[in-house]
């Protein structure tokens, strides 16, 4: 069996350098990293009375880890505008968060080398349980500052309306 319908001839899966994060319809600048998108089922284990030593097993309740969005530090408002529907210190009391619009849902898109898109995942009421505004400051380093939002969310799926790209071919010189 093939593992692409449309590309038959494509045998390596796709690169994970190549993605995109939308929110409120808008993508995400400057993000580089994405943590992955992961869920859990935990195990109940009984037995019935007259059942020999072995338990049985059945599936308990779903959890969806966090998902963690990083990018370099910019003038870009975006998470600190999501971070502070969550808790804005200094809004007073009872203005603390916005609990009319602090969930949102996001899309993840990944697209192939040639900038197709090839998959999609909708991650539902997402909010922002930790920002990072700033990293550690290290003045004898060299490395690039670092945001990230920590966000808690109630689940995902990948969107199975997003066909498989046919992959263009090129011809080097173009003739």
């Amino acid at each position: 069996m093939p593992r692409f319908t449309v590309n038959a001839t494509r045998f390596d899966p796709y690169k994970d350098f190549r993605f995109q994060v939308s929110i409120d319809g808008q993508a995400v600048a400057g993000l580089s990293k994405v943590s992955a998108l992961s869920r859990t089922t935990s195990v109940i284990e009984f037995r019935e009375g007259g059942d020999p030593a072995s338990p049985r097993k059945m599936p308990g309740q779903t959890t969806f880890a966090p998902i963690t969005l990083e990018r370099g530090v910019t003038h870009d408002t975006t998470f600190l505008r999501w971070a502070n529907k969550v808790w804005n210190f200094g809004a007073g009391p009872g203005a603390e968060s916005s609990l009319k619009d602090f969930r949102k849902d996001i899309i993840l898109n990944l697209f192939n080398e040639a900038g197709q898109l090839a998959l999609s995942y909708k991650i539902y009421r997402a909010w922002v349980s930790e920002f990072r505004a700033l990293p550690d400051l290290d003045a004898s380093g060299s490395g690039t500052a670092i945001q990230s939002i920590k966000l808690e969310n109630e689940g995902w799926e990948i969107d199975l309306d997003t066909p498989e790209p046919a992959e263009p071919s090129f011809d080097v010189p173009a003739g």
